[in-house]
């Protein structure tokens, strides 16, 4: 069996830390996943840190992990990298892509990094006592994804911030944080992976909320938690071929026609899920 052919497995990733010439690290990275390896996918780099969503076969992936705990290119600003692995029936990605940005989530707010503030409280919240949080009468549960992600599927009685792109998050936040402290709300929020959440929490707790952000985000959720779906309503999207996952983080047969609709406010998106998969 080619390395082309094999069964892939998806991983997805991300540190905020300090990375003194992220092109080298871009390079580095080209370097590990060439063609050749079988590893597709997305990794962004920037003076930030890293985040990438890739998929290989497994032997391929676990060097490619290897590396990144190990590579003396790095010097060691990746040991420990926590990786979350899914299943795949189809192959997500067909070719690797390694960018150079200024950040590696658009948060789009000058002077806001995803970097660790050690003067600030820790927000994170582990799966299980996510579970109990949401289920309190004075949190407001808030989704930090694109509307389209939510209405494809969210946890039970979160808000809905209808924004396009995640550098509208702030704006709507701005308009409703009086609103929310003069209730007493504590925003529990949450995204796909964590990333987004950890580029906001500080930002929100500089605004004066008391912010909590599930920790690993919704795949996390899946994996910890065996019955996420006495939670969870609906489905969760992932930015590759396989479209959407079920709480079993299996794919499920939506398509990019199911997902993005007939709304012409999303038509760039049904293209470019349509160019993802030439087969579609």
């Amino acid at each position: 069996m080619s390395v082309m052919s094999e069964p892939h497995v998806h991983s997805s990733f991300y540190r905020f830390v300090a990375l003194a010439e992220p092109e080298a690290v871009a390079a580095r990275l080209r370097e590990l996943s060439t063609p050749e390896t079988g590893i597709g996918g997305n990794i962004l780099v920037a003076g930030e840190g890293i985040s990438g969503a890739i998929a290989a076969p497994a032997t391929a992936l676990a060097a490619f992990e290897r590396a990144l705990h190990e590579d003396p290119a790095f010097g060691g600003a990746f040991q420990g990298l926590v990786f979350k692995h899914s299943a795949c029936a189809t192959r997500p990605f067909t070719l690797i892509k390694v960018h150079c940005k200024p950040e590696i989530v658009a948060f789009g707010v000058p002077g806001v990094s995803g970097l660790p503030a050690p003067d600030l409280p820790d927000t994170h919240v582990s799966p299980q006592r996510w579970r109990e949080l949401i289920s309190e009468p004075d949190v407001l549960v808030l989704d930090n994804r694109n509307s389209f992600e939510y209405r494809l599927g969210r946890f039970k009685n979160a808000v809905d911030p209808e924004v396009a792109h995640f550098r509208d998050f702030p704006a709507y936040v701005a308009a409703h944080a009086e609103a929310w402290k003069a209730e007493g709300k504590r925003i529990a929020m949450y995204c796909t992976g964590g990333i987004r959440c950890e580029k906001t929490s500080a930002w929100m707790q500089s605004q004066g909320l008391d912010v909590y952000q599930l920790d690993g985000g919704i795949v996390s959720y899946f994996e910890q938690m065996p019955d996420a779906a006495a939670d969870w309503q609906g489905e969760c999207f992932v930015f590759d071929k396989r479209m959407a996952l079920d709480t079993r983080l299996q794919e499920t047969a939506t398509t990019a026609e199911q997902v993005y609709g007939d709304d012409p406010k999303e038509a760039w998106r049904l293209a470019r899920a349509r160019r993802l998969d030439p087969s579609s």
